[in-house]
């Protein structure tokens, strides 16, 4: 499925005198999209097979410089943790990311533009759901990384992402950037038209695919962007039945906890897992080295995160490892590597890493945080005591957050700040190594500072032009421009 005849935007740069035959071929040589089954097999590569995390993660602020004791220096991981463009292709990368989500728009509107030739296209209204609201994700996911973050009042004029739509069929076409406001636009109006049209009982495994509840949490943190709370509310509780999202989280102080390290490693990603919504498996070895990366989670960083006490007055129950006998390497352990050998008897192949595009934990923070915006602030203390509950060591009622402690704990009589402040610590620590931290970063304009062992410090302000990722160089042949800097 990867030999996509479509590859959008760095297809600009094909140069063989064969690239206008090569553009026209079927995207799968082996078939025609003539079934549903055919259509729904092409979906399978609607998902961006790529991943944020190394790169933003060694962005954020949960990263520092460890020094010699970080086991694996490589560009995908420095440039970013000194706000440089990273100018590797390789797996990792911002210009690996931004391929791999064109490509998978290019899969969606292949099968967008079978069903619309289609004889009978009613029988396609589940792939036709799929394909729009994986575009629209896949558009999201663009333009939070490479535009600047959406702000109603200077959306209209921010550059944006081209918002693609059709099959590439000619060499070396023309995009425009557009707006931030045209671009979420677009991913409205894909969103809300292929929502209703999702069916689960079309998937084999539907945690792979936008399921209705995943979609639901898309348009939650898409919503929860765009400041409109009340949208964020209404689909956060469309995720689970009744709204109860507190018995679909992980369960980490009742399970988690008493697991071996191999036992973690095999269940935080699973698609039986209840907390996952979605999860894409993407050609990446994230999961072998996200623990050994020189910048990455330091010792002073995960005592911070998980030792020292917090707003509710007590432990995190979540264990910490080090990895490679580093007591510098830290990690949670999440995610466990699928090695793919190039042939039965090889020794080399393709590492692969199943990442989590949407949990549980995500929509009930974004559903704390729009209940807090819209002066419900009791909701959202309800949504974070439910939270602790499942995290916090020997958690109890004397545990349980207060006003009185949220003003003391972060030495403010302003509720809303408080609160706000609780959302945004309890997500950097819930999804460590995940890379979600950025998202915050840009949401919040928090800045971040980065120190090397020797001393050298760079700061990220909050209205730094290094906050977007740079995009592939070659995009500039089909009439883009870069992003400033």
């Amino acid at each position: 499925m990867k030999n996509t005849s479509y590859y959008i935007l760095s297809a600009a740069v094909l140069f063989s005198t064969g690239c206008r035959k090569y553009l026209e071929t079927a995207p799968d040589q082996r078939t025609q999209l003539n079934t549903v089954e055919k259509v729904a097999e092409l979906l399978v590569t609607a998902y961006p097979q790529a991943d944020y995390a190394t790169f933003t993660e060694a962005a954020s602020d949960n990263a520092a410089d460890k020094g010699t004791g970080g086991t694996l220096s490589e560009e995908i991981n420095t440039n970013p943790f000194f706000f440089r463009d990273v100018t590797e292709r390789t797996q990792g990368s911002p210009n690996y990311y931004w391929n791999a989500c064109y490509q998978a728009i290019a899969a969606a509107n292949q099968a967008l533009d079978a069903i619309s030739k289609a004889d009978n296209p009613a029988d396609y209204t589940a792939q036709k759901g799929e394909a729009l609201v994986a575009r629209a994700y896949n558009h999201f996911m663009l333009v939070t990384l490479f535009s600047k973050i959406y702000d109603a009042s200077t959306a209209s004029q921010d550059p944006g992402v081209p918002y693609v739509t059709t099959p590439e069929k000619v060499v070396n076409g023309k995009y425009e950037r557009k707006t931030v406001a045209y671009v979420y636009e677009q991913i409205e109006k894909d969103l809300l038209e292929g929502m209703p049209l999702i069916d689960n009982t079309s998937y084999k495994v539907p945690k792979y695919h936008f399921n209705k509840a995943a979609a639901n949490a898309f348009a939650a943190r898409f919503y929860l962007y765009k400041k409109d709370y009340q949208k964020v509310i209404s689909y956060a509780n469309n995720v689970f039945p009744g709204g109860n999202i507190k018995s679909n989280l992980r369960p980490w102080v009742t399970v988690y906890s008493q697991l071996t390290g191999s036992e973690m490693l095999a269940i935080y990603t699973k698609a039986s897992e209840t907390a996952n919504l979605l999860l894409v498996e993407a050609p990446s070895d994230w999961a072998r080295s996200y623990g050994s990366y020189r910048y990455g989670l330091r010792t002073d960083l995960a005592y911070s995160l998980f030792e020292f006490r917090n707003v509710t007055g007590a432990d995190w129950v979540q264990p910490l490892y080090y990895s490679g006998g580093n007591t510098d390497n830290w990690l949670i352990l999440k995610f466990r590597e699928h090695f793919v050998r190039s042939s039965a008897n090889a020794n080399i192949g393709v590492p692969f890493t199943i990442f989590p595009l949407f949990t549980a934990e995500e929509v009930l923070f974004n559903r704390a945080e729009a209940n807090t915006y819209l002066g419900n602030f009791t909701a959202a203390k309800q949504d974070l005591n439910d939270y602790a509950s499942m995290r916090i060591e020997d958690y109890t009622a004397n545990f349980r957050i207060t006003d009185s402690k949220l003003k003391n704990y972060y030495g403010t009589s302003d509720m809303k700040a408080a609160l706000i402040s609780t959302v945004l610590d309890f997500k950097q620590a819930e999804f460590i190594q995940e890379g979600m931290r950025w998202f915050d970063i840009l949401r919040y304009n928090i800045p971040v500072t980065h120190t090397s062992v020797t001393g050298e410090s760079e700061t990220l302000a909050p209205n730094d032009p290094r906050r977007l990722f740079q995009l592939p160089q070659e995009v500039e042949l089909a009439g883009l421009e870069l992003n400033p800097r």
